[in-house]
This record gives structure tokens, C-alpha cells and sequence, in this order.
């Protein structure tokens, strides 16, 4: 069996937003679409031509139908989502502002909260070549942390390489020691995403280099600084790549499309600036959408285009390349 390029696990909810320039009002008109950091990043990778599926959990309801549909529709294989004829598919809406977008999630009690470590073994089955999870899963619920220590510490999807995103959600956490439970994750996973400043309000971190000093674990590990830069640490040494200049419009997935972009530099094999660069694009093309996705042409396309266009392909922004 040909291996999956990346399996990515955790909750995928409906996000209600505003159409552009809208607010979380009466007066507005609102889109949805599935939304889930994992999810995310399996649906760009898509997009960038690698094979991907989502495990997780949805109600039998029709925001579950819209979430399995959606993501199918961008070339995510979703057979080993389960449908749950008990527990509702969660949701979560945006409030987007001058000063930045609000988030307001109504998930206690989802189908996926109810995931446990045992679900793992109904996906070994599957050779992939990344499991991809992200510390919005640990904080779910107990049961899902007890799956997200098993697939990061027990390896049952081996050979895979576990790629981690630190992703800290502060209001998820109700008081629970994120730091702890986060930092033992990411000292045990093979690739790691982590913010600088999410390192900072965990840890206590103060930049790069203080990241890795605690984060030794890692073979690769990236950590990513806003508007200015992303640096690698990685078995080749320490390569650094300045952040896109972008307007943005939402931030909100961002992250996961910075993963999905250094995500598929990596299968691929390319050299570790160019994967860096790679997460950069993915990520400004979501900036500038009011959705969590945006499209993606394919990772070939988009490196072709980088080195035609210097440092950034800045022109073809919002031409749809």
C-alpha cells in the first residue's frame, strides 16, 4: 500500500464568519466552513499535491455533513472520520475587528472531545509517512489528551515522523497546566511548530535560540516570529527566512498554513530555507482570507514562482497563484 503523505488528527468544528468587512451582528451576512488546525493543514497540503487524511469526529448531523463534504471536496481522504449519532459537531465564530478577530467556540461536548487513545489503533492500518497533531487536541478534553500522549510517546503509527504544533489556546486550558503537559509533548516530537511569543507566555523563553536550549528533542524544530522571521533548527544547522509583508485581513489559520507549507517542502525534500519560505507563502495567502484556507496552487508552481519573483512573489499575491 502507497503510504499517505501526512495524517493529521485532531477536531475539526464549522466556523461561522462574517462576509468581509462584516461583524458578528444581525446585520451581517456570514459563510461557513470546516475549521480545525489539523484540518487545515491536511486540506493545504492537498492543494500543494501531497496525499493527505484527516482522523477525527463529527456529529450525524449537517454540520457534520458540511465538514466531511468540504474537506473531501479539497482532496482530503476522510474515511477514518467517525460519524457520532449522540454528540454534536462543535462550532466556533469569528468576530473580526480593526484591532483583531474575536473567537468564540461552543465545543464542550463534541463528537471529537469523546475520542480516546484506543482510536489510534483503527488508524494504524494506514502507512503514512507524517502524523501531524497539534496541541489544541491535548486540550479538548481528558480522553484526548491520553490520545495525544499516545501518538506523540507510544508511537503506534510508526515508522511515521510526528510533527507537532505547540498551538497553545489559553482559553481551552480552564486553568489546567498547559506549560507542563505542552512542553512534554514537544520535547518528545520529531518536527515541532512553536510561536516565539506563545514560547514566551508558556516558558518564559526569550527568543530563538532560548527555545531550543529547552526544546532539545526536536529534530526539527521551528520557531516562528510574527511579521519577522521563521528559524529552523534542524540537523543541518540554524536557517533563518524574514516573514512575507502582508495586509492582513484575519490571522486565524495562519499558523496551520505556515505548517502545511514547511510540511511539504519536507516530504518533498527541499532545502530548509526554501521550506521555510514555503510556510511563509501558505501563510500570507491566509492572512489576506476571511476563512482559515485559502487556495494554494501546487508546491511546484509556488517555488517556481518564488525564485522567478526574488525573495517573495509579491506582485502575484492577489492574482489567485
Amino acid at each position: 500500500m502507497t503510504p499517505t503523505d501526512v495524517l493529521a488528527i485532531g477536531e475539526t468544528m464549522v466556523m461561522v464568519t462574517p462576509t468581509a468587512g462584516g461583524r458578528l451582528d444581525a446585520d451581517s451576512s456570514f459563510i461557513l466552513r470546516p475549521g480545525g488546525a489539523e484540518a487545515n493543514v491536511a486540506a493545504l497540503l492537498a492543494q500543494l499535491g501531497h496525499t493527505t487524511a484527516w482522523a477525527g469526529a463529527v456529529g450525524r448531523d449537517p454540520l457534520g455533513d458540511l465538514v466531511v463534504d468540504s474537506l473531501r471536496a479539497r482532496g482530503v481522504d476522510v474515511g477514518l472520520v467517525h460519524r457520532d449519532d449522540e454528540r454534536p459537531t462543535a462550532v466556533y465564530f469569528k468576530d473580526p475587528t480593526a484591532s483583531g478577530t474575536s473567537v468564540y467556540y461552543y465545543r464542550s461536548g463534541s463528537a471529537a472531545s469523546a475520542m480516546t487513545a484506543a482510536d489510534v489503533a483503527g488508524w494504524a492500518a494506514r502507512p503514512v509517512r507524517v502524523t501531524h497533531i497539534s496541541g489544541i487536541t491535548a486540550a479538548i478534553s481528558p480522553p484526548c489528551l491520553e490520545l495525544s500522549r499516545h501518538v506523540v510517546f507510544d508511537r503506534p503509527l510508526r515508522p511515521s515522523v510526528v510533527s507537532f504544533d505547540v498551538n497553545h489556546r489559553p482559553r481551552l486550558w480552564n486553568g489546567a497546566d498547559a506549560a507542563s503537559v505542552l512542553l512534554e509533548l514537544a520535547r518528545r516530537a520529531d518536527i515541532v511548530f512553536v510561536g516565539r511569543d506563545e514560547a514566551a507566555a508558556l516558558w518564559g523563553t526569550t527568543d530563538a535560540e532560548s527555545v531550543r536550549e529547552l526544546l532539545d528533542g526536536p529534530t526539527y524544530l521551528i520557531v516562528k516570529d510574527a511579521a519577522i522571521e521563521a528559524v529552523g533548527f534542524t540537523p543541518t544547522g540554524v536557517h533563518r527566512a524574514p516573514s512575507l509583508p502582508v495586509e492582513v485581513l484575519d490571522a486565524v489559520g495562519a499558523g496551520d498554513a505556515f505548517a502545511a507549507g514547511w510540511l511539504s517542502g519536507f516530504l518533498d525534500g527541499r532545502d530548509e530555507v526554501t521550506r521555510l519560505r514555503l510556510g511563509h507563502y501558505a501563510a500570507s495567502r491566509v492572512l489576506m482570507s476571511p476563512a482559515d484556507l485559502a487556495d494554494l496552487p501546487p508546491a511546484d508552481e509556488v517555488v517556481s514562482l518564488l525564485a522567478e519573483g526574488g525573495r517573495y512573489l509579491v506582485a502575484d499575491r492577489r492574482s489567485g497563484h
